[in-house]
């Protein structure tokens, strides 16, 4: 018997222990010497690339025909991974049972992008390019409406109800605070009236803006448009008052006679409501115009209403005049129908009536 450091004779086979189990190996399949297992150690060094050598759980008939040496090159060799790359494939293998070792190192190889990389930034880019794309056609209507563009097809509808042609962009802001909360509204107060009265007299040869801004000295001027102290202003008072506010002296003396004949027309008629209102059967006129040029500047109800004021001994209330004074006094609803107000205006009549029916 020979003991443990005994050489084995040349011609015999070598037997190994592989998985526990003693194999036969020919002499040219032999495990490599320790001087060459020390330069294997050397080359897995830290220094070498962060992929751990590869497990590969080989089967005992495929170890006779498997290079040790070549897998551990191979595992060694590898390159790194680039997210932007795909994996790369193994090397070939030269020597049997390729399919089997093939299989398992291309497994060892899938490795996943991480959830920050380029590629994953890519893919989050590529979904919103395709969402946003997925938006612009359904604004267009070729498919159904998502809430972001359906927001904005409300709001354009919306913004089609335009105020009447005449308020542009370059509109000053109190003359578009006039039509929108005073122009087209029933009027019932006499005060009221007899103001919107002076003032339709007065726009003559002159604009709404302008005597709008003016609207304050009006009142100061003629007191609240109290047609019982106006009718005690004397010559002094008359003075006076186109000295102060800049008003003409015969219009001054026009609002005078008008605010007596107008408390003749109350003894006959109970008011100067009444009076105007009864013309247009105590309901506004509802027009149907669609486009400002298409409005009258008179009709031939404002002409009879001014020809039965003339008689009346009323100044200033030519037809063109009482026209506009229908229009700011809501006895006629000019505004278009395609302004928001034309409706507006027709309801705060309807409640007015509602409101006025049981006292009467």
């Amino acid at each position: 018997m020979c003991s443990s450091k005994c050489k084995p004779q040349k011609g015999t086979p070598k037997i190994v222990q592989i998985n526990g189990r003693p194999v036969l190996q020919p002499k040219s399949n032999q495990v490599p010497s320790l001087e060459r297992r020390n330069s294997i150690k050397k080359i897995t060094s830290p220094k070498s690339p962060t992929l751990p050598p590869l497990p590969l759980p080989l089967p005992t008939s495929a170890t006779s025909n498997y290079n040790v040496k070549t897998s551990t090159k191979s595992s060694i060799m590898s390159p790194p991974i680039s997210p932007k790359l795909k994996s790369p494939r193994p090397p070939a293998v030269k020597r049997g049972n390729e399919a089997i070792v093939q299989e398992q190192v291309e497994a060892s190889f899938l490795v996943e992008a991480p959830a920050g990389s380029i590629a994953a930034a890519r893919r989050e880019q590529v979904a919103i390019m395709q969402e946003e794309r997925k938006m612009k056609i359904a604004h267009y209507g070729r498919t159904k409406s998502s809430k972001k563009y359906s927001s904005i097809a409300t709001a354009s509808i919306g913004r089609e109800k335009k105020r009447c042609s005449f308020i542009t962009p370059n509109s000053d802001p109190i003359y578009v605070a006039y039509h929108d909360e005073e122009w087209g509204v029933p009027v019932h107060d006499d005060k009221l009236l007899f103001e919107l009265l002076v003032l339709t007299g007065a726009q003559v040869g002159s604009d709404w803006t302008s005597l709008l801004k003016k609207r304050q000295k009006f009142r100061e001027a003629f007191s609240g448009f109290d047609a019982e102290v106006v009718a005690k202003f004397n010559e002094k008072k008359i003075a006076s008052i186109s000295a102060e506010y800049g008003i003409v002296i015969s219009q001054v003396r026009g609002v005078i006679d008008n605010s007596i004949r107008i408390l003749e027309v109350k003894k006959e008629f109970g008011s100067f409501d009444k009076y105007l209102w009864g013309f247009v059967n105590f309901k506004p006129i509802n027009t149907q115009y669609r486009l400002c040029n298409k409005i009258p500047v008179k009709t031939s109800k404002s002409e009879s209403i001014s020809k039965d004021m003339v008689k009346r001994g009323f100044r200033f209330v030519g037809p063109t005049v009482m026209h506009l004074f229908m229009q700011a006094a809501g006895l006629t609803n000019d505004h278009l129908i395609t302004c928001p107000r034309h409706l507006q205006c027709i309801g705060l009549e309807y409640s007015h009536q509602q409101t006025a029916a049981p006292a009467s």
